[in-house]
């Protein structure tokens, strides 16, 4: 008789006593209020030990949702492959306690069928994904982006594909302005298969979600379409790690994805006053960051990185406080500023 091989990692038995779990919209599915995103860290660049770490604490802390793309890495599609390994070494007894999501829309394979909306893209995109995540099905597939020179129609098709196929649970679009969200919705509802969620950048300096009439967040209220706001730490921008200079091992040296003017004297001058007005509310900034996405009940959840366990325990302490009194939201507004963080604005005002 072969002795069955048990995983190392045992989750914590407390894992879903404090973390808060928002309904997704109109929808049945419920996100943990904090989702750990895989943009960075994820990637051949990190030692796979330490991502192990990452996600194990996140699950022991009730973060079940691990949120990918095709293109996350370095290298292109390297995170999607580590997390696959990682699934299968300490969570493969674990699949149906798991909210797994994956995008398709950036460039990703070269030549003319690389990137955008079309059905060979999207759905060629997501069996690569699939097979790199060692899974049958992910929870959650998004539209990447908006794509111009593709109809609406095309790219909502290759949603409901995916969900009929049996290959998605759930359809999502990520970074599409208002007026082409509710265009989606149309187009998927007639098709049978609904809009779930929608994933922008969102956060105290990144407020374009908010603007407009309607609002994008406005739409997806009424439609009943859930909210999971990406960015929310501004790339590490609304921590502490920056309130004091520019340390020399943060993703502003290391040529990633801090644009130049992210960092301005106006934008630090704003995180060094919200950093005030958290203390003053017993939380740090990260924590008050989240907070102030969750007020929203629109915001089914709030995605954070992380390049350690104890940076995701700070951040998910802010789902213990989202009240926050007319005084505080005034003084937050002062300094809750665009700070030219939008790098995804090309899609977000298509």
């Amino acid at each position: 008789m072969t002795a069955r091989i048990t995983p190392a990692y045992a989750p914590a038995s407390e894992r879903y006593d404090t973390m808060q779990y928002r309904r997704v919209g109109t929808s049945g599915l419920r996100l943990p209020a904090v989702s750990l995103g895989m943009w960075h860290n994820f990637g051949d660049d990190v030692p796979i030990n330490n991502q192990r770490a990452i996600m194990q604490r996140a699950f022991d802390l009730g973060i079940t949702h691990f949120d990918l793309a095709n293109g996350y890495g370095p290298p292109m599609g390297a995170s999607e492959r580590n997390v696959g390994r990682l699934l299968e070494e300490d969570f493969s007894g674990l699949r149906n306690e798991l909210i797994i999501s994956t995008k398709a829309g950036y460039p990703f394979y070269p030549g003319p069928y690389g990137s955008g909306g079309s059905r060979k893209y999207l759905l060629g995109s997501l069996e690569t994904s699939l097979t790199s995540l060692g899974l049958d099905y992910v929870d959650i597939f998004y539209s990447h982006r908006f794509d111009p020179e593709t109809p609406i129609e095309e790219t909502a098709g290759a949603l409901d594909s995916a969900v009929r196929e049996g290959k998605a649970r759930y359809v999502g679009i990520s970074s599409y302005s208002a007026a082409r969200s509710l265009e989606m919705i149309t187009a998927l509802r007639s098709l049978g298969t609904p809009l779930v969620i929608h994933q922008p950048s969102y956060s105290l300096l990144n407020r374009w979600v908010e603007v407009g009439e309607p609002s994008l967040l406005q739409v997806l209220g009424d439609e009943g379409v859930g909210c999971i706001a990406f960015s929310a730490l501004a790339q590490g921008l609304l921590t502490d790690k920056y309130l004091n200079g520019i340390p020399a091992d943060s993703r502003a040296t290391q040529g990633k994805t801090m644009k130049d003017g992210m960092l301005s004297t106006t934008n630090l001058d704003h995180v060094r006053e919200l950093n005030v007005i958290a203390a003053e509310r017993g939380q740090t900034l990260a924590q008050m960051a989240v907070a102030w996405l969750l007020k929203d009940q629109r915001v089914s959840s709030v995605l954070v990185g992380a390049s350690r366990p104890s940076q995701l325990e700070d951040s998910v302490r802010g789902v213990e406080n989202t009240t926050f009194t007319a005084d505080e939201l005034a003084r937050i507004n002062v300094s809750a500023q665009d700070g030219g963080l939008n790098i995804w604005a090309a899609s977000s005002n298509a």
